[in-house]
């Protein structure tokens, strides 16, 4: 029982730290930490899981969205044990991120491109 008791409080620790990583490093974009408990033999309740829920929707601009999932992405890697829905949600970050830049690079080349309307005169 002792042993046991002593995995469950070491559980506790570690998901603990996991979910801290996660809330500091995900800032304003990071929700309230929510944890999942299990009662161990001496009666006492450990936390044996837990989840940050972390906001992976577009900004109002794509410069801003690209900021925001620069942010999304270190939140859902900040532990130094990333679950695999960490990693689910660094990649859907990484996607939106992608998205935006390309937004950025379209909205840049269209505006540093001639107008369509100004023709250039190919012949000789």
């Amino acid at each position: 029982m002792k042993q046991k008791v002593q995995e469950l409080k070491a559980q506790e620790r570690k998901v603990i730290a996991h979910e801290m990583a996660h809330k500091t490093a995900g800032g304003q974009y990071a929700g309230t930490v929510s944890y999942q408990y299990t009662t161990g033999p001496d009666g006492q309740s450990y936390i044996a899981g837990g989840e940050v829920s972390i906001d992976t929707s577009e900004a109002k601009t794509p410069e801003e969205t690209v900021q925001k999932m620069e942010q999304v992405k270190a939140a859902a890697l900040a532990p130094a044990d990333p679950s695999p829905q960490d990693y689910s949600v660094a990649s859907s970050a990484m996607r939106i991120e992608q998205k935006a830049r390309y937004e950025l690079m379209k909205e840049s080349f269209e505006k540093n491109s001639p107008q369509s309307d100004k023709h250039i005169d190919t012949h000789a």
